[in-house]
């Protein structure tokens, strides 16, 4: 059995919830970015885990992105956009069966949803649902996260590691 993390971060917080994710699975869970969760890394994968920030009150397009990219705002550090969007990485995700689980990173409050479109994909792609979605806060736009969500973050993993069996 064979369960990965892809991810889309612009600011570190989401990366850093998808690396407690794949700690709470299980030791060797690998945790790509979308520019190495190629066909051949996550070929025979049972799970995918996949997450995203919410911006623009969605998951990110490459339109949202290239705003980003012409007005970076004052973020604490230049975003990373060397990687394609999840958005972009979901569309492409070759046909597989298994479980699939999304999760986002999002500012408190009613500022949209990544994690429904994140598991439509997946489940179109075959990678049924497994648990419920989460999503984890940060304290401002750039974060940092807030207290308490790495730790939330691997007890979710471990959580998908059960259900899994």
């Amino acid at each position: 059995m064979k369960a990965v993390v892809v991810y889309e971060s612009l600011w570190g917080n989401t990366a850093a919830v998808a690396r407690a994710i794949a700690e709470g699975i299980g030791e060797g869970t690998p945790v790509f970015p979308t520019t190495e969760a190629t066909p051949e890394a996550i070929a025979g994968a049972d799970l995918i885990v996949a997450g995203s920030p919410i911006i623009g009150f969605r998951l990110p397009s490459e339109q949202v992105r290239e705003g980003i990219r012409a007005n970076p705002g004052p973020a604490p550090r230049p975003p990373d956009l060397s990687h394609p969007p999840l958005r972009s990485w979901l569309e492409t995700l070759p046909k597989g069966e298994g479980r699939g689980a999304a999760f986002e990173t999002k500012v408190r409050g009613p500022f949209g949803n990544a994690t429904t479109a994140i598991s439509k994909a997946l489940e179109r792609a075959g990678y049924h649902p497994l648990g419920k979605p989460q999503g984890f806060v940060v304290k401002g736009k750039y974060g940092p996260l807030r207290d308490g969500e790495l730790e939330r973050a691997r007890e979710w993993g471990a959580e998908l590691a059960r259900l899994r069996g």
